[in-house]
């Protein structure tokens, strides 16, 4: 259990450390990469003491609680020209695709009853905000759970969520903030070194969670799927890029979702 642990740790830790160093480097405001860590070592415990939840029931309650956390934004707001995608917490203001959708992926890659109204009612909440990032990588998700399991649902989720991603693309593009969106196109530009280092990273992760932590294909490769979605979103357009770049919203949803794989599963389903 303790090996399993640490290479959920390390698949967290990997890209995250690497941006931290970035951030550091390349003259970030300095509580980019302060903020970064903290969200780290909070997601590092997580990881390590959040227990698996081996019960559908609980598994479907967490889930709805993850999908009106999507919702939210819509009610309390931050907006910025119509758009709103964040969670106002105090003096913190997380990226509420980003803390949600991970774990949400996971839990209805393991529920074969919800998982296509699960991924749907998300994609309809990213199309309401609208959230480009949070569409692709919910379509990647589906395209992740196509692959693990050859399902025609899935198939067609992720045709959906494409669609879906397209509309939200054209009217849900903000100006870019540094350090936090593009970080990859902005690093090949100043250095390119520093930018395949941020990719070998986030490669790392990726096939860290396709091929090294435990369980089913279907969770694994959905959240997989995820990674490369908000990855892929930050490369195309001004969209935040996923633990490399400044934002503790991504560090703790992928470690929410990662200390569900930290303890061997109980069935070959889950």
């Amino acid at each position: 259990m303790k090996g399993t642990r640490l290479i959920a740790s390390a698949t967290l830790a990997a890209p995250v450390l690497a941006g931290i160093a970035y951030l550091a480097i390349f003259g970030a405001p300095s509580n980019y990469a302060r903020v970064n860590g903290i969200a780290l070592g909070v997601a590092a415990l997580v990881v390590f003491l959040s227990p698996r939840l081996s019960t559908l029931e609980t598994r479907r309650l967490v889930a709805v609680i993850l999908l009106t956390l999507l919702f939210l934004p819509l009610i309390t707001g931050p907006a910025i020209s119509g758009i709103s995608r964040w969670l106002p917490l105090g003096p913190v203001v997380l990226h509420s695709g980003m803390l949600a959708v991970p774990l949400l992926v996971v839990f209805a890659a393991r529920d074969e009853r919800y998982t296509e109204p699960i991924l749907l009612a998300a994609i309809f909440a990213a199309l309401l905000q609208p959230d480009g990032a949070t569409g692709l990588a919910l379509t990647f998700a589906a395209v992740g759970l196509y692959n693990a399991t050859r399902d025609w649902k899935a198939g067609v989720v992720a045709g959906t969520g494409f669609i879906a991603s397209l509309v939200m693309w054209m009217r849900g593009e903000l100006p870019a903030q540094p350090f936090v969106e593009r970080v990859l196109v902005d690093a090949a530009m100043v250095e390119p070194l520093a930018a395949v280092g941020l990719f070998l990273a986030l490669i790392a992760s990726f096939f860290l969670i396709l091929h090294a932590l435990p369980g089913a294909k279907a969770p694994r490769h959905a959240l997989a799927g995820t990674l490369f979605g908000f990855s892929l979103a930050a490369v195309l357009s001004n969209y935040p890029s996923a633990l490399i770049g400044y934002g503790a919203a991504p560090i703790l949803g992928f470690g929410l979702a990662l200390s569900q794989f930290a303890k061997p599963p109980a069935s070959p389903h889950e």
